[in-house]
């Protein structure tokens, strides 16, 4: 018996786009979920980002897939009118407008309430839709820099340092998928849908968790530790005869296997090296005698010998590695997505392995507003108010006189 996704029969109105938003969408849409993206008559500008192959963003194709394109003039009334159609019918709506936009084009909390009572409704923004920011303009770098996040990332004594991925706006995008499905079993229990909220900040401040309790509890500031771990020792990146190698003994019996591995087993009965907090102070002089050790062999070696003792370790990856190592290809964490008129595309595949009821892509990232006849269809319009609406411009130039398709 196939059993249904988890999501199965859910719909969600989806008018994010660039990251976050799309992120958080797509996830349900993996799940089962079936994702309208409403896109403005000019779609999503990631559509134009990345690189393009056939005519096709894969930045825009890996963050769309599962879902369907509908494209609508939310600036005419007849569009906002249209959208008060889809949202009848819908079980959430997504959205990442700053806080306020979604209410002055007539949709407030209120009134989203009243068009449908059962309706989740998951709002990204940067900062929250309280407090003295609620009206600044964020981005990832922003929101990296003005969660603490930023100041605690770089080299020691250096300066703060983004990461290199835009954390902040997956981060956003995960909670508030989170946040959906709580609302949505919360609608099982008591009959009415909520609005959840996830901010960029938030989101990044929730990661640090215990830097947070270390300055919750002593008052103390974390320092920029580069690859080093802030409070044990040792614990980084090391010199093997070929490269670099991570090495991660976060307690006294791991860390006895990996001295013990490397020739150095007595090293604990040295008082200037027989507690945590002693390590710590002397963890350059400790990097100085692993390295001097590590460097006697390749990382390769050093991996199989290190694992075998169950020292947890691993080599620094570039992409083309990680996609070559067996483990991810076990995983399955690139796929092959086929996009009619664009050939085939590869992406991340699904980090969140259900036994019986697997994520898959049924849908490929759809092109601009290709299903907007059938949803407005599905949705009780007729095909006169559908080719009245496409007449007028507002379902966009590529549906303008095609209602009768």
């Amino acid at each position: 018996m196939t059993l249904r996704p988890p999501l199965d029969g859910i719909r969600v109105i989806d008018l994010t786009r660039v990251l976050s938003g799309p992120f958080c969408s797509m996830m349900l849409g993996d799940m089962g979920a079936e994702v309208i993206k409403v896109e403005t008559p000019d779609g999503d500008p990631v559509r134009q980002q990345g690189t393009i192959r056939d005519g096709l963003s894969w930045y825009f194709a890996s963050f769309n897939r599962n879902k369907k394109s509908v494209t609508l003039d939310l600036y005419h009334p007849e569009g906002r009118a249209v959208l008060r159609r889809l949202i009848e019918g819908a079980d959430v709506l997504v959205e990442n407008f700053r806080p306020g936009v979604l209410a002055k084009m007539g949709f407030d909390k209120d009134t989203l309430a009243e068009i449908n009572p059962r309706l989740v409704v998951g709002s990204i923004n940067g900062f929250g839709s309280t407090g003295p920011y609620v009206d600044r303009p964020a981005f990832d770098f922003i929101a990296q820099a003005m969660s603490g996040l930023m100041s605690t990332n770089g080299p020691p004594g250096g300066e703060p340092m983004r990461m290199a991925q835009p954390i902040t706006d997956l981060l956003a995008g995960l909670y508030t998928a989170f946040g959906i499905v709580s609302a949505l079993r919360g609608r099982d229990i008591n009959g009415t849908g909520q609005a959840v909220e996830t901010s960029m900040v938030n989101g990044a401040l929730s990661t640090m968790a215990y830097i947070a309790s270390e300055y919750f509890a002593a008052g103390k500031l974390p320092e920029r530790m580069g690859n080093d771990h802030p409070l044990v020792a040792p614990y980084s990146l090391f010199d093997a005869a070929d490269g670099k190698i991570a090495i991660a003994p976060s307690n006294d019996t791991i860390l006895q296997r990996l001295l013990d591995a490397l020739g150095l087993g007595t090293l604990l009965s040295d008082p200037r090296y027989d507690t945590n907090p002693k390590r710590f102070e002397r963890r350059d002089e400790l990097r100085a005698l692993l390295n001097e050790k590590l460097s006697a062999d390749t990382q390769d070696g050093w991996i199989v010998r290190l694992n075998a003792a169950g020292v947890p370790c691993g080599r620094v990856q570039d992409l083309r590695e990680v996609f070559d190592d067996p483990q991810i290809r076990a995983q399955e964490m690139a796929i092959d997505v086929e996009h009619p008129g664009h050939g085939t595309v590869r992406m991340l595949g699904f980090p969140v392995k259900l036994d019986q009821t697997a994520c898959e892509v049924r849908l490929p990232a759809p092109e601009l507003g290709a299903h907007t006849q059938d949803v407005l269809r599905d949705a009780g319009l007729s095909e006169a108010e559908i080719e009245a609406l496409s007449a007028a411009g507002v379902l966009g130039a590529q549906n303008r006189n095609s209602a009768q398709q």
